[in-house]
C-alpha cells in the first residue's frame, strides 16, 4: 500500500523511523516542490539514495580523501559521457585500476548517507513511499540501518536552520574581505578550500559545484566565515542575457520526469513548460504535457500540445497513437480513426498502435477490420504474452463476426493468463449470454464485480442477469452500485430500477426513477407511457 503525505506535518526522521519499524521494501519519493529526491529500502534499511539533478559527489569524495588525482577523475568522466547509459563512474575507475571495489563500496556508502543527510534539511514539500520499487539495474547498493543515520541527521538540520539565516539561498554571491589578516587563525579543511573561490562573482551553488563538497559542508564552512566577518554578500546572481546552458534544461526535464513517474502532475506540468519555454522548438517537452492531460483526463490539453508537436515537425507513431486516444475520449471518433491509421501507417510493427486501432475499430461497428486488426497485433507480437485488453476485446470481435465459439476460447485463454481481470469476464459473460447460457453469463458476471468492484458496467450486467430470473432485490442492489459509480450509465438501468419499486408498490420512487431515465434518454417512449400512466393514477 502507498505511503505519502506532507514533509511539514510528519518530518523526514519520523518517515524513515515507520519504514524501517515496518520493515518495509520499495521507493520513497521526496519532493521540495523544485528539487527531487529518492530513498530505497529492502525490509527497512536503506540500500540506495540520489537527489535529481544533484552532481554526482563520488568522484570528488574520492579526490579530496587523496585516492585518485583529478586528472584521473576527468579521464574516466570523459570515459563516461561517451556511453553514459551504460559506464558508471565507479566501475570505469576500477577497471582502470585507480581503486579497488571495497574503496567504491566505502565511498557509494558515504555518498547515499550524504545524499540522505541533505534530504533532512527539506523541511516543506510532500513525500510518497511505493512498496516493491528497486534501483535501477547495475547500481551498487548498500544496507544502512536508518537509525545510524537520524543523529548526525538531527544534528545537521539544528546546524542548518541557523545556516539558512545567514545564507537563505543559494543564488547568493559572497565575497571575502582580503583586507583583513587571516594569517594564524585556525580554518577548517572546508573553509581553507572555499575562500580562494569566494571571490564576489560564484553563487553558493558555484562554490558547492566547483569545491567538490557537499552542501552542507559548503554551508557551514561559508557561515563560520561570515561570523568571523571575513565574508559578507554582495547580492545575487543577475540574470544573463544569453543562450540558456542545455545543461539548465536538462535539469528542467529530468525533474519533470521525475515528477511525471510519480503522479506529481502539476509539478511535471511546470517543469516541461519551463523548458518549452527556454527551447520553443522542444518537442520532447511538448509530447510529456500531452502525456500529462492524458493522465490527468483532460484531453483539449493533450491535443493543444499533441497538435503543437506535429506543426513542430514531430509528426511520430506515438504522437498519433496519444492523439488518437485524446480524441476517441472528446468523442470524435472519425477522427481518432484517422490519427490511428497514421499510427499505424508510421509504425506498422508496433505491437500497442495495432492493438490501440482494432480496439478502436470495435467500437466503431467495423468488425471485419477489427479482427483482422487483432489478427495483425497477435501476429507482430510473436510469443509474447497479450496484455487483458487484447483478450477483454478481441473476443468481441470474434463473437461480432459470428464466431461465438472462437470468441469463448479466446476468453478462456485471456482468463487463463489474467485470472483478476474484470473486462475478461464481463465480455465473456456477454457472449455467453448472447448463447442463451444465462446461468454462465451471471457466474461470468458476479466474478467480474468480484475482481474489480469499480466497473459500473459490471455491476449493471449482474444486475440485468438478476432482473432477468426474478431476484428482483438483488438486481436492485446491483444496478444501485452501478449508478453510484456512474450516474449517467444508461436509462435503461433507471428504467428497470423504477419497475423494482414499482414492483414493491413503491410508486413515488418508482416516478422518480423514471423521470431520471427519460432525462438521459428523453426517446424512450416505454418509460413514457409508464409515468404517464401512474402519474394519472397518483393525481
Amino acid at each position: 500500500m502507498a505511503i505519502k503525505g506532507n514533509l511539514k506535518e510528519a518530518s523526514l526522521p519520523d518517515v524513515l523511523q515507520l519504514l524501517a519499524m515496518g520493515q518495509k521494501t520499495g521507493c520513497l519519493s521526496l519532493t521540495d516542490r523544485s528539487n527531487f529526491g529518492y530513498i530505497f529500502f529492502d525490509r527497512g534499511r536503506i540500500t540506495y539514495a540520489s537527489i535529481v539533478n544533484r552532481r554526482d559527489r563520488l568522484g570528488d569524495l574520492l579526490v579530496k580523501n587523496g585516492l585518485i588525482q583529478p586528472a584521473e577523475l576527468a579521464g574516466a568522466i570523459d570515459e563516461q559521457a561517451r556511453d553514459p547509459a551504460k559506464s558508471r563512474l565507479g566501475e570505469i575507475l576500477i577497471r582502470r585500476g585507480a581503486i579497488t571495489r571495497e574503496q567504491l563500496e566505502q565511498y557509494i556508502r558515504i555518498q547515499i548517507e550524504e545524499a540522505v543527510y541533505y534530504l533532512f534539511t527539506w523541511a516543506q514539500g510532500s513525500f510518497y513511499f511505493e512498496a516493491e520499487q528497486r534501483p535501477d539495474e547495475g547500481a551498487m547498493r548498500v544496507s544502512i540501518n536508518p537509525e545510524n543515520l537520524l543523529l548526525e541527521g538531527a544534528r545537521r538540520i539544528d546546524e542548518w536552520s541557523l545556516i539558512e539565516k545567514k545564507i537563505p539561498s543559494l543564488d547568493l554571491v559572497f565575497e571575502i574581505d582580503r583586507t583583513k589578516p587571516m594569517a594564524g587563525l585556525e580554518l577548517s579543511d572546508e573553509q581553507q578550500r572555499i575562500i580562494p573561490l569566494t571571490d564576489g562573482k560564484r553563487t553558493v551553488q558555484e562554490l558547492i559545484d566547483e569545491s567538490g563538497m557537499v552542501e552542507f559542508d559548503v554551508g557551514k564552512a561559508l557561515f563560520g566565515l561570515i561570523q568571523a566577518g571575513f565574508a559578507h554578500p554582495v547580492g545575487r546572481r543577475q540574470a544573463q542575457v544569453k543562450e540558456v546552458p542545455q545543461a539548465r534544461i536538462d535539469e528542467h526535464r529530468n525533474l519533470g520526469i521525475a515528477f511525471y513517474k510519480t503522479g506529481m502532475y502539476d509539478e511535471a506540468t511546470r517543469e516541461f513548460r519551463r523548458v518549452a519555454e527556454l527551447q520553443p522548438r522542444n518537442l520532447d517537452a511538448r509530447f510529456h504535457l500531452a502525456l500529462i492531460g492524458l493522465r490527468k483526463g483532460d484531453d483539449r490539453f493533450a491535443l493543444r500540445y499533441l497538435k503543437e508537436v506535429v506543426e513542430l515537425g514531430g509528426a511520430r507513431a506515438s504522437v498519433f497513437h496519444a492523439m488518437s486516444l485524446a480524441l476517441e475520449r472528446l468523442g470524435r471518433m472519425a477522427d481518432a480513426r484517422f490519427a490511428a491509421d497514421e499510427a499505424a501507417r508510421l509504425a506498422p510493427r508496433r505491437p500497442q498502435v495495432l492493438l490501440s486501432r482494432a480496439i478502436l475499430l470495435l467500437k466503431l461497428g467495423e468488425v471485419h477490420a477489427a479482427a483482422e486488426g487483432f489478427a495483425a497485433y497477435r501476429e507482430v507480437l510473436g510469443s509474447g504474452r497479450p496484455p487483458a485488453a487484447y483478450y477483454a476485446f478481441a473476443l468481441l470481435a470474434e463473437a461480432a463476426a459470428g464466431t461465438a465459439e472462437a470468441a469463448l476460447r479466446l476468453g478462456d485463454e485471456g482468463i487463463g493468463h489474467h485470472p483478476h481481470a474484470a473486462a475478461i469476464y464481463l465480455h465473456q459473460g456477454t457472449v455467453l449470454e448472447r448463447k442463451g447460457d444465462w446461468e454462465g453469463a451471471e457466474a461470468m458476471y458476479r466474478r467480474a464485480t468480484e475482481e474489480d468492484g469499480e466497473l459500473p458496467q459490471a455491476h449493471k450486467a449482474l444486475g440485468d442477469a438478476l432482473y432477468r430470473r426474478g431476484a428482483y432485490d438483488e438486481a436492485a442492489e446491483g444496478y444501485g452500485r452501478a449508478v453510484g459509480l456512474n450516474p449517467r450509465l444508461g436509462d435503461d438501468v433507471y428504467f428497470r430500477m423504477g419497475n423494482i419499486h414499482y414492483k414493491r408498490m413503491e410508486r413515488t420512487q418508482a416516478v422518480e426513477l423514471w423521470r431520471k431515465a427519460l432525462e438521459i434518454n428523453p426517446r424512450n417512449s416505454v418509460v413514457r407511457t409508464n409515468l404517464e400512466l401512474v402519474e394519472s393514477v397518483l393525481r
